[in-house]
């Protein structure tokens, strides 16, 4: 059974938007392929990570822990995947399922915490993501991995970005996924679509971005490192 403490006190749909980022540009088409991905990932430019307000919640609960000796945060990787469909990269996302302890029902990269036996964060991403939805290790070309995440439920998530060539099938665990989707490259990576909203709640006002696409609500840390991916491409 769920732990309560472990779902949103709120429903994060009916949060009012207080903002969207239309006047940002969307990242080139030419980054948008599988060349231009490339040669991104392989230069070294400079860019600044976005500290959402998950992240600042989760740093100021990571330094209290430091201060009274407390756990470290949770090591763990996700796989951001990038499916090359001819002329559009699309984004692989999943839904998990409703029983889980951590981050119940919401959208999320194919992922989880990492293994004592687990040599690397892409060792993490690529042994999660084959468990959870059937990718083959061999078939993910990892190009690099983005600034680690910290969430308020305790992981320090490292994002992996990959590219996947189309016309896989795959195969949900059951236990953990309940939807397998996909969403265009280009959606995401357009801030009019990025929305700011703002809900205050019993310990405070809580910030937190949102994607929205179709009938599928993608927010939280999903989306803040989807903002992040933004940011890298278009330094």
């Amino acid at each position: 059974m769920t732990s309560k403490s472990n779902l949103p006190p709120f429903d994060p749909q009916a949060v009012p938007i207080v903002a969207r980022d239309s006047h940002l540009p969307s990242v080139p088409k030419e980054l948008m392929g599988i060349s231009g991905m490339r040669m991104r990932f392989a230069e070294n430019k400079e860019w600044s990570v976005e500290v959402t307000h998950e992240n600042r919640t989760a740093l100021s609960a990571r330094g209290a822990q430091i201060a009274g000796r407390g756990d470290a945060p949770t090591p763990a990787a996700v796989l951001i995947p990038l499916i090359a469909y001819e002329g559009e990269f699309k984004i692989l996302l999943t839904q998990r399922t409703a029983h889980l302890h951590d981050h119940p029902g919401q959208i999320s990269f194919p992922g989880g915490r990492s293994d004592p036996d687990d040599l690397s964060p892409e060792f993490t991403a690529l042994r999660e993501a084959e468990e959870e939805i059937g990718l083959p290790k061999n078939k993910v070309e990892v190009l690099g991995c983005l600034p680690n995440y910290l969430t308020i439920t305790g992981y320090q998530v490292t994002p992996v970005v990959g590219i996947i060539m189309p016309g896989h099938t795959y195969q949900a665990d059951k236990f953990e996924v309940a939807d397998i989707f996909e969403v265009p490259l280009s959606f995401l990576m357009n801030p009019h679509h990025h929305e700011h909203r703002s809900w205050q709640g019993p310990e405070g006002e809580r910030h937190f971005y949102a994607m929205p696409y179709e009938n599928k609500f993608i927010w939280g840390a999903t989306a803040g490192m989807l903002r992040n991916l933004y940011h890298f491409l278009r330094a």
